[in-house]
């Protein structure tokens, strides 16, 4: 490949990275590469809502990656998978289509990432989707990614827990993403009758046939090259050779918020004593690269289901067969889902302006610490915290790209998320114990309804949270200049001309929700920043904010 080939190369074909390929090659007078390590999403495990658990596990499709020993959890090794794939992971995770509460992006905008707000950010959201029941002033209708809702009354058990949250005295909400987040409901699902609706499949699938974008799939990214202050290109390696690709205009890094941070490091770009110690040169400094790494943390509740209306009989053969053959015939049945169809996002106690908890329904319960199903009917319930307080980092181990960082989390390391948890399990047993349930929930398999004290639910903790696959902040966006960003608010990497990362890794801070719905819009508004578009006119709907908040857990 000769220079310029390219007005802009993008590096990772992820949930960021298909959306600016498609938005980017809009334009016929632009020539757009897009570089992927991973294989075309071409398996129909992929297109299976249910095959959730065949993807995103093994190193097919993801990365695979393994934090460090983790201080505050024991010491335990965590896994964390990231899509490696076309569609990154909106084709392997769990596609739950949450946006955030509308605070979150307030915050961004008021941390530094002007142009960020919610006022700001909602038309990109709005341009995304095609929300269940069409557009309004708070939901698109005519996006990318089609969007269902869960129909609780499919689902005993589901309905039975919003019953039993509405009797613990919670609102009832019938859409996360509408005027009010907080209360229990239905989840939305960035599915498409019966089949996962992956950035790859929503946004550059109907791009291919464009004369101005290329894919590369199986093309391992190594570095952006710097000359005089300017990226000018990103070498990368495929079908046994090294390659470099020339951007006239810009390299963009859309390798999420494991990959991206990464990449800048092998590029020399990062702070000096840690690629020094990696035996990395020093191109341009930049502290904050790969640091404010956090994540949801993640436990579950789980109990016995005193009648078989749990989807456990489904899981194993036949019925698992029957299930692919009626998926694959008409998009439906129990393979067409993800069972994350029930949930609710509360606040932890009064003085608290909005959800800082997530509860997650799943009406089968997983093994603690595997991935097998429990044996019997049974139902479980995450319990997720939004806004967690601990703080890790992602670093380069050596100058080979092929060696995957050190990644750290350092869950529960600030005592508040400690505090948090505590809170969020004696808040779901609440409602666990309501007539609602009563005549499905038996007894606690796990942790066990001896595990009641701080202390013993402490030490629970230390051995049972994990990951809710959510990492961000890595290349932290905040105001030009600030010492602890590493974009500017247009995701301009600090410092350096032509270089862009447009993933989950510039949230200044994690939303209050899953991450998917929030990168993609990210994407949605950077691709507009990069073609000098003027921004999306904002939008200013009336969002519900608890008005007792100050006085009232509910």
């Amino acid at each position: 490949m000769t220079a310029p080939d390219w007005d802009y190369v993008i590096a990772g074909g992820g949930s960021a990275g298909c959306v600016l390929a498609a938005r980017l090659s809009e334009d016929p007078q632009v020539r757009v590469l897009l570089v992927e390590a991973g294989p075309e999403d071409r398996s129909p495990w992929l297109a299976m809502p249910a095959g959730i658990a065949r993807v995103v596990w093994g190193t097919r499709f993801s990365w695979a990656f393994t934090s460090e020993p983790e201080p505050f959890l024991g010491n335990r090794v965590l896994g964390h998978p990231r899509g490696r794939v076309l569609g990154g992971s909106s084709s392997i995770n769990g596609m739950m289509w949450v946006r955030g509460h509308p605070r979150d992006f307030d915050g961004w905008a008021q941390r530094g990432a002007r142009g960020w707000s919610f006022a700001e950010v909602l038309p990109y959201f709005r341009r995304s989707e095609t929300a269940p029941g069409g557009g309004d002033a708070l939901r698109g209708g005519e996006g990318p990614i089609r969007v269902s809702r869960a129909d609780l009354a499919a689902s005993a058990l589901a309905e039975a827990f919003v019953a039993a949250g509405v009797e613990a005295g919670y609102p009832r909400t019938e859409d996360f993403n509408g005027a009010a987040q907080e209360g229990f409901g239905p989840y939305e699902q960035s599915i498409d009758r019966g089949r996962r609706r992956s950035t790859a499949r929503a946004y550059l699938a109907p791009a291919r046939g464009r004369a101005n974008l290329t894919v590369l799939t199986g093309a391992l990214a190594l570095g952006v090259e710097i000359a005089r202050g300017r990226a000018t290109a990103l070498r990368f390696a495929r079908q046994g050779r090294v390659e470099t690709a020339r951007a006239a205009r810009e390299v963009i890094l859309a390798a999420g918020a494991i990959g991206s941070p990464h990449l800048l490091q092998l590029s020399g770009i990062g702070a000096p004593e840690r690629l020094e110690a990696a035996g990395l040169p020093v191109v341009h400094p930049l502290p904050a690269v790969g640091e404010n790494l956090n994540d949801h943390p993640d436990i579950v509740i789980q109990h016995d289901c005193l009648r078989p209306v749990s989807v456990w009989p489904a899981t194993r053969p036949p019925r698992s067969w029957l299930a692919g053959v009626q998926w694959a015939l008409s998009g439906t049945g129990p393979a067409a889902t993800n069972h994350f169809e029930a949930g609710a996002f509360i606040r932890s106690r009064a003085g608290v302006e909005h959800p800082d908890l997530q509860f997650t329904f799943m009406p089968l319960a997983v093994v603690p610490g595997t991935t097998r199903i429990h044996p019997g009917h049974a139902f479980q319930v995450h319990i997720d915290l939004m806004r967690p307080k601990s703080r890790g980092h992602v670093r380069a181990r050596s100058a080979d790209p092929r060696e995957p960082p050190a990644i750290l989390f350092n869950y529960l390391a600030h005592p508040d998320d400690r505090a948090d948890f505590r809170l969020g399990v004696r808040l779901l047993r609440e409602v666990l114990a309501q007539p609602a349930l009563r005549p499905f929930a038996g007894r606690e398999l796990y942790p066990g309804p001896e595990v009641r004290e701080d202390a013993a639910l402490d030490a629970w903790l230390m051995q049972a949270v994990e990951t809710c696959y959510h990492p961000v902040g890595t290349c932290r966006m905040g105001a030009a200049g600030a010492a602890d960003a590493v974009v500017d608010p247009e995701c301009r990497v600090q410092g350096l001309e032509g270089l862009r990362v447009v993933d989950a890794s510039v949230m200044p801070e994690i939303v209050s929700g899953n991450t998917n719905a929030a990168t993609i819009m990210i994407a949605e508004k950077a691709a507009d920043m990069i073609r000098g578009r003027d921004p999306l006119p904002r939008a200013e709907p009336r969002t519900g904010i608890n008005p007792d908040w100050e006085r009232a857990q509910r």
